[in-house]
C-alpha cells in the first residue's frame, strides 16, 4: 500500500475554504484525499496532526470532502491497515520541533509543518507528504530530497507564502 502524510491545507482546499485555490486545485485535492482513504495515512502517535485536523475540519464528516476525510481519520486512526501512528520525539526546549528532523538545512521549515516532516522521516512506510497551497515545502525542496522526503505539490499554481488555514 502507498502511504501519505497529509498537510491540513489539502483538506481545507478540498472543502473549498481556501481563497487562493482555484477549482482545478480543489478537484485535485478531493481526488487525492479519496486516494489516501484507499491507502495508508501516517499521523503522529501524540495526536498533534489529528489536533490540527480537528481545529480546521468538521468531525461530523460534513459538508465537504475535507470534513469527510477528518471523519475517516478519526474513526480509522487505530486500524493499522488504514493508519500508521508514528512515534515522534519533541525537543525538550521546543514542543513544535522534533528530534527526527536533522539539524541544518531544514531548520527554517515552518514550525507548523515540522510534525508532518518528523512523521515522514520516522515512518516505516516512506510516505509521500501531500501539500496543496503552502509554499514552504517547495522552498525546502533540496533539503527534503537530502533526507529522502517526497512532497507532492497538488496545486503548484496556487502556492502562497503565508498561513493557509
Amino acid at each position: 500500500m502507498i502511504a501519505f502524510v497529509v498537510d491540513v491545507n489539502v483538506a481545507i482546499v478540498a472543502n473549498g475554504r481556501c481563497p487562493q485555490a482555484n477549482k482545478a486545485c480543489e478537484l485535485r485535492c478531493v481526488r487525492k484525499l479519496r486516494e489516501v482513504s484507499e491507502n495508508t495515512l501516517c499521523i503522529d502517535d501524540g495526536d498533534r496532526i489529528l489536533a490540527e485536523y480537528r481545529a480546521n475540519l468538521s468531525m461530523s464528516g460534513q459538508p465537504g470532502v475535507g470534513d469527510e476525510f477528518m471523519y475517516l481519520v478519526y474513526h480509522r486512526q487505530f486500524d493499522t491497515a488504514a493508519c500508521e501512528r508514528v512515534a515522534i520525539t519533541p525537543m525538550p526546549s521546543d514542543a513544535l520541533d522534533f528530534k527526527e528532523i536533522p539539524r541544518g538545512s531544514l531548520d527554517s521549515l515552518d514550525r507548523a509543518d515540522r510534525k508532518y516532516m518528523a512523521v515522514a522521516i520516522a515512518s516505516q512506510r516512506s510516505p509521500c507528504i501531500l501539500d496543496a497551497v503552502d509554499s514552504d515545502w517547495s522552498q525546502h525542496e533540496r533539503a527534503l530530497k537530502a533526507v529522502n522526503a517526497t512532497v507532492e505539490e497538488l496545486c503548484s499554481d496556487c502556492l502562497c507564502n503565508g498561513e493557509t488555514a
